[in-house]
């Protein structure tokens, strides 16, 4: 076991064979997931192939409370991927992940773990230090010419044709509906580590954000930073999803998403203030640079609060 004794820091890493992406949330981010993994501090190690891009490529994820890192990627033959994923059948659109099959297992077993193999193995960059200490903005006295933007705020239902509507129409770069969107932000920092602000739409934004948790987790945390006043003030909220949507670039920038660098890269899909009709919850996936939805009864996700700036 030299290879994960490397790689992971761990004498005795816990690879959990059963464990599967469709599994992970209802293990470590529900009440329920608690009763099985008993402290935050545990790590559980599974492989799952992401199939997020033209290539299907097989990953060894982290696993915790709270928790969630891709280790490494681990170059199995293309063509045995891609022979699990075409199994697997068909999936949503915002669902591309995948467990591993019995011949996978097969493999890594017999070629990367029993031998120790590190040549199948490509380390995942470590995260960036999440201490942001330069936005490279302008600061809060900068004068900027800006055509300002009221987009609609507070509670939603929305359709799938109601997103495409308020897409087009305030012309969001959402990848799937509108890639070459122009709508353009301007952001400045507010000098205090903490937030930025946009002077096209007038709100101020979380540069961080919170952890993933369930929609009644997120709205407790909501009301503690209102208590908490950060930032020095009490008016935080989810944002709708045009204003979400509003902090899309067209491009991914350092953080690998289609957010500005000022932000934090640990919050890629973000709850918005939107159910969906007929069913399920909308969100904002920085990481794919556009709105989703997601079935899930007990659905989880990151938070990124804003307010309306008097």
């Amino acid at each position: 076991m030299a290879l994960f004794s490397k790689l992971l820091n761990t004498d005795i890493p816990n690879i959990d064979w059963e464990m599967t992406p469709e599994y992970t949330f209802g293990t470590f981010e529900s009440w329920g997931g608690k009763e099985r993994v008993r402290s935050k501090n545990e790590r559980i190690y599974y492989f799952f192939i992401d199939g997020w891009g033209e290539t299907p490529r097989l990953c060894l994820m982290e696993r915790g409370i709270k928790h969630a890192r891709v280790v490494a990627e681990i170059l199995a033959p293309e063509e045995m991927v891609r022979r699990c994923v075409a199994e697997a059948g068909k999936v949503a659109l915002f669902e591309r992940t995948y467990p591993i099959d019995e011949r996978l297992k097969e493999w890594l077993i017999k070629n990367v773990i029993e031998p120790g193999d590190d040549s199948w193995v490509v380390p995942a960059e470590e995260p960036a230090d999440e201490e942001i200490l330069s936005t490279g903005l302008p600061g809060p006295e900068a004068r900027l010419e800006v055509q300002p933007v009221d987009l609609p705020h507070g509670p939603a239902e929305l359709s799938e044709e109601d997103v495409v509507a308020l897409v087009r129409r305030y012309d969001f770069p959402d990848q799937d509906r509108n890639p070459e969107g122009r709508f353009t932000h301007a952001l400045v920092d507010n000098g205090d580590g903490l937030t930025v602000s946009d002077r096209v739409t007038g709100l101020m934004w979380q540069r961080g954000g919170t952890d993933i948790m369930s929609h009644r987790a997120m709205r407790r945390e909501v009301e503690r930073i209102n208590r908490e006043r950060f930032a020095g003030h009490d008016d935080w909220r989810l944002p709708s999803m045009a204003e979400a949507l509003s902090l899309l670039e067209r491009e991914k920038s350092a953080v690998d998403q289609y957010l500005h660098p000022c932000f934090s890269r640990e919050q890629p899909f973000v709850f918005v203030e939107a159910t969906r009709s007929p069913g399920g919850y909308w969100f904002v996936d920085f990481k794919q640079g556009r709105a989703y939805w997601s079935s899930g009864t007990i659905p989880g996700g990151f938070g990124r609060l804003c307010r309306k700036e008097k």
